[in-house]
Parts: C-alpha cells; structure tokens; sequence
C-alpha cells in the first residue's frame, strides 16, 4: 500500500511527522506522502524517519486556492484544494509564499479568538500554539479548546456552531491564486493536484468544464479516489481525469485522531491504495 494525502502535527493532524511515518510502517506502506496544510515545516522530520525505516517519502503540501469570478468561469462555492507531490527543490519565493500563508493564518486566528471573548471565552494564543502542538495553528485547534472546555461535544460541533463558513466566528482564510500555486508547485519540483474534486460543490454538469480548464492552465493531476467520496464517483473522477490526460492519485487525507474514519492506505470505499498508483505517476516514481 501507498498513501499520496495525509497530515501530521505540522498542521492539522494528531500525530509528529515522525509518528506518522512509524504509523505507515506499522501499517505495511511502501510509500507515503506528507502534504500538510499550507506548510513544510514536518517534511524534514518525517523525511528522516522514512530514511530509518526505508520507506519511500514524497514530500508534499496542500494549499487552500483563493478564487473569484476573474479568475476562472466558474467559481467554485465550496474548498479548493491544491496538493503538491514531490517538492525536491522549494524555490525562495516557495518559501515565501508560505511565509506569508503562515502570517495570514496567525492575524485570522487572532480575529476568531478576538471574537470569541463576546461569549466569554477568553483564549491565550501561547494556548492555542500547545493545542497546536507547536505545529502551525488553526480552526481545529481552537475546536479542540473548546471541546476541552465543554462548550461543544467535538470538533464538528464546533465548526457547525462557531467557526465554519457562515458561522459567527468564521473569517475567511487567504489562500493562493490558483495560477500563482501551480507555478509555485511547479518551479519546486512537484506535481499539482486538485484534491477532493467533490469538495469544490460544483455539480457535475459543470465539473468536467472547470477540471478541463485546470488542466489547460497546467494542472498535472486529480485526486480521483478520497474517503468522503464514494467509489462510484471516484471511478467517474477517474475516468474524466484519464480522458483529460492527468495524473490519477488516490489518499487516505489522514489526520489520526481528529478524523479516526481516516485509515492510512485506504481511501473510497475502504479500498487500498495499491503501489501500482505511484508507478503509473512518472514524475513521482
């Protein structure tokens, strides 16, 4: 088994990149990718440890792609996701880029916790860094405080509640332009590839349109296969992406804990991610 999407400590995920690199051996991987949330800061730790246990290791990240209506026809109303595989070389203004994703997260979590102290809950950052593990920063980790406090039941109920789009403490995240991320990507070495297509909330009668011009504008792949979608749609993704000329990719998007759903090596349908998916990607094998 293989796995192309998944999270460490570094952002969202419950386990140090070092864990989770134990975590796929002791799952039976031959490979694994690292792609946490707008930074590279677990992909030297994790690297290391794939040394030690002689697992392939594919250095990656996901950016969070800001749109609007001039950038591309159709704006997608839901997450767009853009995963980097095989970051061999960061350019500086890589770096950059994410240094500036970084800064922008830190000002939106101090606007939420700002916001928070209308209902009385009063939130210190250095708190939110522990939550975060030392890792970089986020609305899950203000969940988790919150679940620890006994205001919610869990991070769902948190974002259903409070900081999810359109609730009272949400504050959009800046993102990337898309053509700014894939010549990032690019320029370091990587593949880029849209994640969870699906999660975009655009109805399959415009899908194949808005992928289509992606991929004219450089897009190299397609995350066909993810666990929040089913298999039936996952074959349709992976069909389109096929007749488009894309790279096909499947990922478990593992975070440990905070989404125990989520297995290392499986995704759609609890299938696994054969190691015959990164044999047919040439940039990556």
């Amino acid at each position: 088994m293989i796995d192309l999407h998944t999270h460490s400590t570094a952002s969202d995920g419950s386990l140090s990149p070092a864990a989770l690199i134990r975590a796929a051996m002791e799952r039976g991987l031959s490979a694994i990718a690292l792609t946490d949330h707008d930074t590279v800061g677990g992909l030297e730790e994790a690297a290391e440890e794939a040394k030690k246990l002689n697992i392939r290791f594919i250095p990656g990240i996901e950016f969070e792609i800001s749109c609007d209506k001039g950038s591309m026809s159709v704006v997608p109303p839901g997450e767009f996701h853009l995963l980097g595989l095989g970051i061999t070389r960061p350019t500086p203004a890589f770096l950059d880029a994410v240094a500036y994703l970084a800064r922008s997260r830190e000002n939106r979590n101090r606007k939420i916790l700002e916001k928070l102290e209308e209902l009385d809950v009063r939130i210190d950052y250095d708190e939110l860094i522990s939550f975060a593990g030392g890792g970089s920063a986020g609305r899950p980790h203000i969940a988790d405080i919150l679940v620890s406090r006994g205001i919610v039941k869990n991070r769902d109920q948190a974002f259903f509640r409070f900081l999810g789009k359109g609730r009272p403490f949400y504050f959009p995240k800046e993102g990337l332009r898309f053509a700014r991320a894939l010549s990032l990507i690019k320029e370091s070495g990587a593949l880029a590839v849209l994640a969870h297509p699906l999660s975009l909330y655009v109805a399959w009668g415009r899908l194949p349109a808005l992928i289509q011009e992606l991929a004219g504008q450089g897009l190299g792949g397609i995350e066909a296969w993810h666990p929040t979608a089913k298999p039936r749609a996952c074959r349709r993704l992976e069909a389109l992406g096929k007749e488009l000329g894309l790279r096909i990719t499947w990922g478990s998007d593992f975070h440990g804990e905070t989404r125990p759903g989520r297995k290392l090596g499986l995704s759609a349908g609890g299938r696994k991610i054969d190691d015959a998916v990164l044999s047919a990607i040439p940039e990556l094998a």
